[in-house]
């Protein structure tokens, strides 16, 4: 996946604001509608640009809950891998789940309504589960970044 210098500004403008028409961030960028449109398409194509998404108050849509935890496995087998990772994917209550070194296997992002919610949530996702060891519970006090903006590395000029 190669990106030159045009369409790291493109990428910068977009992680910012998503929703500008084509024709904004090609005046940004220095490039036409049209053109600016079919580099959006290739970057979304190859992979570059995963997705585009808003973010949403987690507090402002009743879950005002949040938490990240550290959930060990009982074994590091591929299979038990898999299978938490498909179990991660389709829970609604996990925002974010990562598979990470170190002293835990995953660290999830979680919302809730209330601490009830998520205690029910850890008796069926976590207790009745027999491949994981343990989990460690961080209830988040304050959030305060938020985004999936990554720094944009500008290319060498050819």
């Amino acid at each position: 996946m190669r990106y030159d210098r045009i369409d790291a500004r493109i990428l910068e403008i977009v992680q910012k604001n998503n929703r500008l028409t084509s024709e904004v961030i090609g005046e940004m960028a220095g490039l036409s509608a049209t053109a600016c449109q079919r580099r959006l398409k290739r970057l979304r194509s190859e992979g570059i640009i995963e997705a585009d998404v808003s973010i949403v108050s987690a507090r402002a849509v009743g879950r005002p809950i949040q938490m990240l935890v550290l959930v060990s496995l009982e074994r590091e087998r591929s299979d038990i891998i898999d299978r938490f990772k498909k179990a991660i994917k389709s829970s609604a209550e996990v925002v974010n789940g990562f598979y990470v070194t170190g002293d835990a296997d995953f660290v999830l992002y979680l919302t809730a309504r209330s601490m009830e919610e998520y205690e029910q949530f850890t008796r069926r996702f976590f207790y009745e589960n027999p491949d994981i060891k343990g989990f460690k519970t961080m209830v988040i006090m304050d959030r305060v970044k938020t985004g999936f903006a990554v720094p944009i590395e500008m290319p060498d000029e050819d």
